[in-house]
């Protein structure tokens, strides 16, 4: 008779482990991992629904609570880590709107001409030395203005101007200008270039998630792509 009650009891507590474990299962089916939430919920079943001919053995209890404490320390860990990177963002955004108005140069092959007479800086990085170069400006029609023979240039970073004339001499009207630079070594093979554009930063964008440098040259470039910060114009008053 004795038996008959255990098997019972059994049956019940069988019946009873499957439906709980199937509300732990949807538990987690409706999150994206084992949350700590989750974790105990399924903890807790475990030791509802046990077998009681063969309960939980206490090493293993002890080492599930392990494991819930160190999942806890870890998520509370990530909770930190999100505060500080959107803190850092925070401070980046700051710092990158303290650059409208400055005179930068960045990654690109733009430049802003006034149509004063004022030259247009431009630059360009060589991956080798280059033992001849030629520049090329081009307007936004895509007409060739401008066609300069730039000479050699060691590796690195070089910075020239152009004068906003074209190849007979008339000064260009004001408008955005496309500089493009074509090296070559000693034995005639070509060399990487890597255009620089320098422009007044006009506004910054936060749209992508990372600052956005746009440019009154119509250059717009992520911060990473910053090479030089110059000074901001200064105005005297008369």
């Amino acid at each position: 008779m004795a038996i008959t009650n255990v098997n019972s009891s059994t049956t019940q507590q069988t019946a009873s482990s499957s439906s709980n474990s199937a509300d732990v299962a949807s538990a987690l089916s409706n999150d994206s991992g084992l949350g700590e939430n989750a974790f105990l919920q399924l903890l807790v079943a475990q030791m509802k629904n046990q077998d009681p001919l063969q309960p939980m053995d206490n090493t293993d209890f002890v080492a599930q609570l392990a494991q819930f404490s160190n999942l806890e320390q870890v998520m509370g860990i990530n909770s930190r880590l999100d505060t500080l990177a959107a803190q850092g963002r925070g401070l980046q955004n700051t710092q990158a709107a303290n650059l409208v108005g400055q005179v930068v140069t960045i990654n690109g092959a733009n430049v802003s001409l006034d149509g004063s007479g004022a030259a247009a800086p431009y630059g360009f990085s060589l991956a080798a030395a280059a033992a001849d170069t030629t520049i090329t400006v081009t307007n936004s029609s895509g007409t060739v203005v401008r066609t300069m023979d730039g000479g050699a240039h060691p590796a690195g970073i070089t910075k020239l101007a152009w004068d906003g004339k074209s190849d007979a001499g008339v000064l260009q009207p004001a408008g955005t200008y496309t500089i493009t630079v074509a090296a070559t070594s000693s034995n005639g093979a070509p060399v990487a270039v890597t255009q620089n554009g320098t422009g007044t930063v006009q506004s910054i964008s936060l749209q992508s998630g990372t600052p956005t440098l746009q440019l009154d040259n119509g250059l717009s470039a992520p911060v990473s792509d910053l090479l030089d910060i110059q000074s901001k114009p200064t105005t005297t008053s008369k």
